[in-house]
């Protein structure tokens, strides 16, 4: 083996393992929507007993990796983090109560990544042409996906569901420069149990308890969620921020796919369509091609650094 080629494989061995991170993460996203969908409407677990499992069961599986892990103390966070935490799941739960994971996943992400450019426009950011032609189509897509009609989703569930994703926004916000990620969302985690297990006690007269939705509220905390986040948070080390947001775009695509081989729910023209919008709109707002000027300086850069 030459040393082009020994060098080639080294540098392909730390991007295929990026890559099947990613994959499992994205995976792992996209089981929180059918593990949540499979418990609400398979077995007679109600959503706010959902919640509490989620989250207590996430506490304690981030708890143990951050442990594991050497993080301070186990975990950090804060509690206006865990608040938004708290919203972002206990609507995500009622919302499945009425939705399909696809339509759904859908629905949080667009939600997620239209709170996200909103919040930057709001802080001074300003869009090119190219990304405001972006942000008007995933709007428009969004607008068109609920808009009424005989496949238009719940409008209930519709609103929960991007209530949920304006609260996860939030948390990513919040969230940013965080030194251990791991750590600081096992602490929002653990911050957010009471609060959870506060819904379950004033909704008790209404709570429907299940082994079976047990189980699967516990996998969408522990493994959805709790190794879900880990795995992501290992996996952002070799992306870039653009390649980040961009790949989470494949989330709803896995869970509509998983929605229809493991739920047998029906994939609608409109929610086809809605889907392409969104998701090319919000793919012309995150991947924009950086001036000339800051290419020529970064290549001058890298120049010099090569002569040096």
């Amino acid at each position: 083996m030459t040393g082009q080629s020994r060098t080639s494989f080294k540098q392909w061995i730390p991007s295929t393992r990026v890559f099947i991170l990613t994959l499992l993460a994205m995976i792992a996203f996209a089981g929180n929507s059918l593990l949540c969908r499979l418990a609400l409407k398979q077995t007679g677990l109600d959503a706010a007993s959902f919640t509490s499992v989620r989250i207590l069961s996430g506490a304690a599986a981030l708890w143990l990796i951050a442990r594991i892990g050497g993080g301070a103390h186990g975990a950090t966070g804060s509690w206006s983090s865990a608040v938004a935490l708290f919203v972002y799941a206990a609507a995500f739960s009622f919302a499945y109560v009425s939705l399909p994971a696809g339509t759904g996943a859908l629905l949080l992400f667009g939600a997620v990544q239209a709170t996200m450019i909103l919040s930057g426009l709001w802080a001074g950011e300003r869009l090119r042409k190219q990304q405001s032609v972006g942000l008007t189509f995933a709007l428009a897509g969004l607008v068109g996906l609920l808009l009424p009609g005989l496949s238009s989703p719940p409008i209930r569930g519709a609103i929960l569901m991007l209530g949920a994703g304006v609260a996860w926004g939030i948390y990513s916000l919040r969230g940013r420069g965080a030194g251990d990620p791991v750590s600081a969302t096992a602490g929002n985690f653990l911050r957010a149990a009471p609060l959870a297990m506060g819904l379950s006690f004033v909704l008790l007269p209404w709570a429907r308890l299940d082994r079976a939705g047990i189980g699967y509220a516990a996998l969408s905390g522990a493994l959805a969620s709790g190794v879900g986040y880990a795995v992501w948070y290992t996996a952002l080390r070799g992306l870039k921020a653009t390649s980040a947001a961009t790949v989470q775009l494949s989330v709803p695509v896995i869970a509509a796919v998983g929605g229809i081989v493991f739920l047998g729910e029906p994939i609608t023209l409109r929610l086809l369509i809605a889907s392409t919008v969104i998701f090319g709109g919000i793919a012309l707002v995150l991947i924009v091609r950086r001036p000339d000027s800051v290419l020529k300086t970064e290549a001058v850069r890298k120049t010099g650094d090569e002569l040096s």
